[in-house]
């Protein structure tokens, strides 16, 4: 048998040998009871749809074969509401992607030194998108070439197992013309909205670079402020109600963060002379920590939840900003998508998915807890195009072929209405998980969605540690349905090892390097979102309903109840 690369045979330890242990005749492992119990009588909020939101590093990929059919499948998900946030929009190069890489080349000077526009390429991408059903979240980065302060060397050669800082070059630095910034931001925002409409053009995001309290601003802190000022000025310039903000700071943000929202509320706005800067929105990043322990992956949900609460916290503590919107510009279990490593095998299988509903669900359980306004979280994650088959990127798709984590956003597109009330009796609470993560007992809980004559449960069995574990034997109590209903219709879809889980079909099938166009057509029904049996009747008595049905660990499912 042809040894699978290192990544997945290592970083997968736990589903492998799961999987491996199902092919040999043994006693299944012992269940462990747990009793959920939703009160639909007895609503907690809004369940917003803040799972809608995604990007990538490598905006070109957007345009070719695969990129083209994930963006399709994104945009079905909730056509017009789903965004795309992108790196490299500004930057200089032919458009060739290549990991942490891409270009546009929007800008350029002529030999006399003025300023050469060419919306080709980024006219393309945008096309793409919205073509498909997905919409800009416009970012004005990096820095073109001809506009850097340092432009030699340009475009890096990082690739994986390089240090990360490799990919800082040309494009980080200040602009040697701050007007010229500013007319560049103007030029661009105006061409948007003489191409698609000024209606169009104000449902997108706008804002300034990434980062720039991390690896990718290699001014001062003063600096990206001007930055950041002049080129809010030049979009509102063009639509003056464009949706801007930022500022897009790895983590909370630190005291960079603290610096920055008294500089929008107060400060000197430093292209127009007058006090504070236009602000819609108010982004930051919040990423896990993994690490590779005793032969296994161990995710870091703890890390993400606690970069959550702390950028909460510090905009909930300035009155004037509390109820602005929120967007969690790239919240994801691990810091770099295109990085490859034992610590990061978890990507491809169901552990990626079951982390992801757990760590959704607290996201808002968080915005409630601080009273913000949380609008969105960018999944950092799209795909690589002619990559081997589950190469080990973070992505949502391989060749094409749909991975688990992708069915639990098909799952969140399923769930609408207001939250009701859900208790689990092995729910881990969000302070144990703020300081602990999920390193003892599983996490296993629920997300609710109500609708008129819909009720949506999602139930995750998530562990931090990607190791085989017995399955939860789910009690599911249902109580507050309308009272003279006597039968409802479930349907009950399913991630985990075989159900809406293409990893797993293709380690079955032998791992192959390159699928025939059989295996590729199982491949790809693997990836769609598959139920456990047919839909079927359930009694409602007296308002309440019952469902029992085992969970096995890193799987998720999603009960609809219809009446």
């Amino acid at each position: 048998m042809r040894k699978l690369p290192r990544l997945i045979s290592v970083g997968l330890s736990g589903l492998l040998g799961f999987i491996s242990a199902r092919a040999e005749p043994s006693a299944p492992p012992q269940s462990f009871p747990v009793s959920i119990e939703v009160d639909a009588a007895r609503p907690v909020g809004e369940l917003r749809p803040i799972w809608r939101f995604f990007g990538a590093d490598e905006p070109n990929y957007a345009t070719m074969k695969d990129g083209r059919a994930l963006l399709a499948d994104l945009g079905k998900l909730a056509p017009q509401k789903v965004y795309f946030r992108a790196h490299n929009l500004l930057s200089s190069g032919d458009g060739t992607p290549a990991l942490k890489w891409g270009s546009t080349n929007i800008y350029s000077e002529d030999a006399s030194g003025n300023p050469v526009y060419d919306w080709t390429v980024v006219d393309r991408i945008f096309d793409t998108y919205l073509a498909r059903g997905v919409r800009p979240y416009a970012q004005l980065g990096f820095m073109p070439e001809a506009l850097s302060t340092h432009p030699t060397p340009y475009q890096h050669e990082w690739r994986p197992g390089l240090p990360y800082e490799k990919i800082i070059t040309g494009w980080a630095y200040p602009p040697k013309d701050y007007d010229r910034w500013r007319e560049l931001a103007y030029q661009w925002a105006k061409h948007c909205v003489e191409r698609y409409g000024r209606a169009e053009v104000e449902q997108w995001y706008w804002e300034v670079w990434n980062e720039p309290n991390g690896h990718y601003w290699k001014g001062t802190r003063e600096d990206w402020f001007k930055l950041h000022d002049y080129a809010i000025d030049g979009i509102r310039r063009a639509l003056p109600t464009a949706r801007v903000g930022g500022p897009h700071v790895a983590g909370s943000g630190g005291a960079f963060m603290d610096d920055f929202l008294k500089h929008i509320e107060s400060g000197k706005n430093q292209a127009t002379g007058g006090t504070g800067t236009p602000t819609d929105f108010l982004a930051f990043h919040a990423k896990g920590s993994p690490s590779f322990v005793n032969g296994h992956v161990r995710l870091g949900i703890a890390a993400q939840l606690q970069a959550i609460d702390n950028g909460f916290r510090k905009i909930a503590a300035i009155p004037n900003l509390k109820s602005k919107p929120i967007i969690l510009g790239e919240s994801d279990p691990d810091g770099c998508a295109a990085c490859q490593g034992p610590q990061l095998g978890y990507r491809a299988g169901t552990m990626y998915s079951s982390y992801t509903a757990a760590s959704f669900a607290r996201k808002h359980q968080l915005a409630d807890r601080h009273g913000v306004n949380l609008e969105g979280a960018v999944t950092w994650a799209f795909e690589f195009e002619d990559q081997k088959y589950f190469a080990g990127q973070r992505v949502l798709a391989s060749n094409g072929v749909a991975l688990p984590v992708l069915n639990v956003f098909r799952l969140f597109q399923k769930m609408n209405g207001q939250r009701v009330t859900v208790r689990s009796s092995a729910e881990i609470p969000l302070d144990g998980i703020l300081r602990e993560g999920v390193r003892a007992a599983p996490d296993v809980a629920a997300l609710t969605g109500l609708e008129p004559r819909r009720l949506s449960i999602l139930i995750w069995h998530y562990h931090d540690d990607d190791l085989p574990g017995p399955p939860a034997r789910v009690a599911l109590d249902l109580a507050g349905l309308p009272a003279k209903l006597s039968t409802a219709r479930l349907t009950h879809y399913r991630i985990d090892e075989f159900h809406s889980n293409a990893y797993a079909e293709w380690v079955r099938l032998g791992s192959p390097s390159d699928p025939n166009e059989k295996q590729y057509a199982q491949l790809q029904a693997a990836g769609t979102l598959a139920t456990v049996g047919p839909p079927e009747a359930v009694s409602v008595l007296a308002g309440r309903a019952a469902v029992n049905f085992e969970l096995p660990r890193q799987a998720v499912s999603l009960l609809a109840l219809e009446w």
